[in-house]
């Protein structure tokens, strides 16, 4: 077995582990941290097939900045864990019934004829770049797509700020204007009360 062939399926088995303990364990953070390393497995196998613009995207997009902030999301909100597991076993089945036809469908696909039509494609010349092939056909033909997906990421990003913003009972909020405008006289304030009769 080729050394590429043992490192493929090391970060696949990692990448598996990881996606897992997203689902099973129970805090929220560890749950982003787990897919933190997904993530970084999924881009360790992007560089074994030689499209470094991709692994690169993938750290730098969904680690340095999705996943930031979905992890200030998840510990401003204060989501109640026990709450969102209440309907965990009477929704297993209707998981373990999708999670079933997903590996048939994968199955069927790895083992069908489906990839046996295509011929491998032919070497690229050693000055060829991905990132340039990429750049090119982002901007040209995908030029609405990408401007609609954008457009989609700013409308998440402004509702999980709006979802961070909403007042709270148990939280004092101090007005700057009206400290600022406070004057001198205002700060003590003599009280005259009755004498106390015994």
């Amino acid at each position: 077995m080729e050394f590429q062939t043992v490192v493929f399926y090391l970060f696949g088995a990692i990448a598996v582990a990881a996606a897992l303990g997203v689902i099973v364990v129970r805090n929220p953070v560890h749950a982003a941290l787990f897919l933190v390393l997904a993530f970084f497995s999924s881009a360790a196998i992007w560089l074994l097939l030689e499209a470094e613009f991709l692994a690169i995207a993938l750290v730098l997009v969904y680690v340095g900045a999705v996943m930031v902030l979905f992890l200030f999301v998840v510990m401003m909100l204060d989501i109640n864990v026990d709450r969102l597991r209440e309907g965990f076993w009477s929704n297993l089945p209707l998981g373990l019934l999708v999670a079933a036809v997903l590996v048939v469908e994968m199955v069927l696909v790895l083992t069908g004829d489906f990839f046996r039509k295509w011929p491998a494609p032919a070497p690229l010349p050693a000055d060829a770049s991905n990132t340039a092939d990429i750049g090119r056909v982002l901007y040209t033909v995908y030029a609405y797509p990408f401007e609609i997906a954008a457009l989609v990421l700013l409308v998440a990003m402004v509702a999980a700020v709006s979802l961070t913003l909403r007042k709270r009972k148990d939280v004092r909020h101090l007005d700057p204007a009206e400290q600022v405008k406070v004057k001198a006289s205002e700060r003590l304030r003599v009280i005259s009360m009755p004498a106390e009769k015994e």
